[in-house]
Parts: C-alpha cells; structure tokens; sequence
C-alpha cells in the first residue's frame, strides 16, 4: 500500500515519538470524492467495518421480515460486540429462535473483551463459547438468512449462497468488481475493495432514505438500527458507541480490525472510510474523531471528542506521560 499520508502523531516528553499514515475519503450523496488524504484507490479489506453491507441480504431476501426481526437484532447482525452479557443474552435467544445451538456458528470461541464476562468465566472455570465471539450477531444473521433461502450449514464457504447474496450485495453498493477476497478473523470471507469504493457504499447509505428500491429500504432499516442502538454496535465507553451518542441521529460508525473505521452520515448526505497503514487501532478512532469534528458532526468540546480524538497516553501508575493527535 502506497502513497499513504501521515494522519496521526503519538507526543511524548514534548517531542513526536510515534506517526501513523494512512488513507481516509469523504464522499457525498452521489459518491463523489470531496475530502481525500492519501490515495484512494488503495485496496483494501473493509474487515467488521462492511458488516452493514454483509447484512443487506438478510433484509433484501424477505428473511428478516419472515422471522419478525427486530431493530436489536438489525444492530447486532451489524455490531463487533464485547460479549457483554446485553449482547451475548440476545445472541443465545436469537440463535434459540433458529432451533439452534453454539454449534451450528461457523465463528470460533472467542475470550469476551467485556471485563466481567471474562471474570466470570474464569471464576467458573469455563472456556469461551462462539456466542462470545464479537462477530455471533453477524453470524446469527447469516444463520437467519441460510435458514430463509433453505441452504446448508456451511453458511461461510465462498459459494453458498449466503456468501453469493453478500457479494453481489458488496459489489453493487461499492460500485466495483471485488478483486478477491480473504478469510476474516470470524472465518467468513472479507471482499476487498477501493477505499473510494468503500466511502461511495457509506454514502449510499447516508442518502438511503431518499430512495424507495428495495437495497435502500435494507440500508436505511440498518442505518437507523445502529443509530438506536449503539450499545449493541460496540459497547459501553467504546469508540464507536460514544461517538454516535455524542451525534445521534447523525451518524452511524462502525470500526473494523487492522485500523478501518466507517462513518454514516445521513444527516449530511455523506460517506466516510478510512485505513491505518499500519492497523493501529489507536489510530483509527482519533482520526474518525476528527474527520467527524472537520464536518461539524460532532461539536468542538465534547467530551467524547476529547477522549477519543486527543486522547491521553498513561502509564502503569496512571500518569500521564504525552497524548495522540490528528496530524491532519
């Protein structure tokens, strides 16, 4: 990856000590490049930061709407959560919904990232399950939409037809031919694409509500589902779930692994994708913080802008030893 820019800088004792590069694009409503730094026909894998785009088919087929889904369950079809118990309760009732067990995702056990189910777990002397997984929402939806279309188990594989209803999904809402794709951390597949492809998707998703077909309705009904319920997207004190209570009604985030951060601008008509060269998520959640702030989504002196675009480097004894800003 080439031609990258330097977006964020790591101060300590008064001197820069560490800088991130990468690429970030601003569309607008008609997926047009209004704001760009580095290149953006750099190609990259969107990891959790397409799970909107991944979800669409559950919606566009009839599945959702067979199944009574509800807008928790959109949010969590979408979300990379932290296996807080308001998340994993809802996931082992929807998977219960399905006649289903922990056995029938295709996602592996994962340790929670939330501190008490963790604890918890430990004190019980018991392993992960794949509920816990960040990604058992996305999973339950794919289950959802496997069950609707009367296809087999091995929802992840690159051609069944769950994975076939994704990228044709991913390919019309990006505006390209993905040119591969490779295995996610959740073991299903990840289509790469430009990041103008990607920013052009989240504009078609900001401007969603505008529309009537059906792929628009599916953007709109997961845009607004995020918007809602934050929580379930992330969790509590996280990026992507502070930020949009700092906005809401204005956008919609969603981070991704390997430094990929998205934002949904309906508000605004706009779309927002941006990598980390070198996948610092340290890096990622001070730059969409202030690709947010440059647009005036979110206001100068919010407290979650403070936390998240400036944040503070601490040490093992609390002190506070320099801080991250946007170089840009």
């Amino acid at each position: 990856m080439t031609d990258d820019t330097r977006l964020i800088e790591v101060w300590r004792g008064g001197r820069i000590e560490s800088v991130h590069r990468g690429h970030a694009v601003v569309c607008d409503a008609a997926g047009e490049i209004i704001h760009q730094w580095g290149d953006p026909s750099a190609v990259i894998f969107p990891r959790s930061s397409s799970k909107m785009i991944q979800a669409l088919p559950l919606i566009t087929s009839g599945a959702a709407d067979a199944f009574g889904l509800r807008t928790d369950q959109l949010a969590l079809s979408c979300a990379s959560h932290l296996a807080a118990s308001y998340h994993t309760d809802p996931v082992q009732t929807w998977l219960a919904d399905l006649g289903l067990t922990d056995d029938a995702f295709r996602c592996g056990p994962q340790e929670p990232n939330d501190k008490d189910q963790r604890n918890a777990l430990l004190r019980a002397h018991q392993e992960p399950c794949r509920y816990h997984n960040n990604c058992s929402g996305k999973h339950c939806g794919f289950l959802t939409l496997g069950q609707h279309l009367g296809a087999g188990p091995d929802y992840i594989a690159p051609d069944h037809p769950v994975q076939v209803a994704v990228l044709d999904a991913f390919e019309e809402v990006t505006g390209e031919t993905s040119p591969g794709y490779g295995i996610d951390g959740c073991s299903a597949p990840n289509h790469a694409c430009t990041l103008h492809g990607l920013a052009r998707a989240m504009s078609r998703f900001a401007t969603a509500a505008d529309r009537s077909d059906s792929l628009s309705v599916a953007q709109a009904r997961l845009t607004n589902a995020m918007m809602q319920h934050p929580e379930l997207v992330r969790g509590n004190g996280h990026a992507c779930t502070e930020l949009m209570r700092a906005a809401p009604g204005d956008v919609a985030l969603k981070t991704g692994a390997d430094g990929v951060y998205i934002a949904i601008l309906p508000g605004l008509k706009m779309g927002v994708a941006l990598k980390i060269t070198d996948g610092a998520q340290r890096a990622s959640e001070p730059a969409i913080a202030a690709i947010l702030h440059k647009l005036g989504v979110i206001a100068e002196g919010h407290p979650m802008l403070d936390k998240f675009m400036t944040p503070k480097v601490r040490n093992f004894a609390g002190l506070e030893t320099g801080w991250i800003q946007p170089a840009f």
